[in-house]
């Protein structure tokens, strides 16, 4: 829409984290396989004295909690809003990435006081037993992973849940590795060693996820967006003489929103400029919810006297 004073565009589309039954199905999946073998670790770490063991259990408990969060929020984001939620639900697949990186953390902290206590005294431990049970944990997480790798580039809230699988994964291959040494050379101190490497692992694997589900909280450019870049390319449009109040964030995984006001040179067609904006940003930013308003020469001198 365009008039004497100002143009307006709206663009849209449904851009809001790729196929949510494909997510939904993966996501049930690994929970599934997760709480498995939940119960198993358990039971082993106890019998085996291991807190290797034990921590991996832990978080692989922490997994089935994330992925139950995540589906419950998936299914959320989805459901009619009341007309004052103008967004609707969407932002919370990014409160459960967020919920998910925060428990990571507390998980790891938890596995480095129990790891810091087991280094004074080092127990006995069952080296085979605490092997092979680390070892089915790794393949129930490894087709965790597999299933879950589909999706986790286009949600957040997926990527949540694939890095509490994979660092789980890594925390079954470090008491794998315990298992070895304690069997192989009566190493018990190798059990909490394991342990604060997963936990750094486990900690690792979280500060990227919630440093990018903070900066959407914060309504900061995506990441791969540079502002100053894509000013630029809509400075170069013709017929536009200065951007301001420009301000590009993302609502969730895959919705990426932009407005601007943009100063129009001359008497040049709004609708040609406004066109010409929406496709420099849907084919090189691959932006589609834009508003911008096209004000002519002099806007802010009529709006004053007004």
């Amino acid at each position: 829409m365009h008039d004497a004073h100002a143009g307006h565009a709206h663009g849209h589309a449904g851009t809001s984290g790729g196929d949510r039954a494909g997510q939904r199905r993966r996501l049930a999946i690994t929970c599934g396989l997760a709480a498995s073998y939940l119960v198993a670790e358990v039971i082993g770490g106890l019998w085996t004295g291991s807190l290797a063991l034990l921590a991996d259990a832990g978080h692989m408990f922490s997994d089935v909690a994330a992925l139950i969060l995540s589906l419950f929020a998936l299914w959320l984001s989805e459901r009619p809003a009341p007309a004052e939620r103008t967004f609707g639900y969407r932002r919370i697949e990014i409160l459960a990435a967020l919920a998910n990186g925060t428990a990571l953390i507390v998980v790891a902290i938890f596995i480095v006081f129990e790891a810091f206590e087991r280094f004074e005294a080092p127990p006995e431990i069952l080296g085979l037993p605490m092997l092979t049970i680390a070892g089915g944990g790794l393949i129930v997480n490894l087709i965790g992973l597999w299933v879950l790798h589909g999706g986790r580039d286009d949600s957040l809230n997926l990527r949540g849940a694939w890095l509490h699988v994979a660092s789980d994964a890594l925390g079954s291959v470090g008491a794998m590795a315990a298992g070895a040494l304690v069997w192989a050379f009566g190493w018990s101190i190798a059990d909490p060693i394991a342990s604060v490497l997963i936990a750094v692992l486990v900690l690792y694997a979280s500060w990227s996820l919630l440093r990018e589900t903070v900066d959407v909280l914060l309504e900061a450019a995506p990441a791969g967006v540079d502002v100053g870049e894509l000013e630029g390319a809509l400075m170069g449009v013709e017929g536009v003489g200065e951007i301001h109040d420009l301000h590009v964030w993302t609502i969730t995984s895959g919705m990426t929103s932009l407005s601007c006001h943009v100063h129009a040179e001359g008497t040049i067609d709004h609708h040609v400029v406004l066109t010409s904006l929406q496709q420099v940003l849907r084919e090189r930013y691959a932006i589609h919810h834009v508003t911008i308003q096209v004000e002519p020469e002099g806007f802010e001198e009529q709006v004053e006297v007004c």
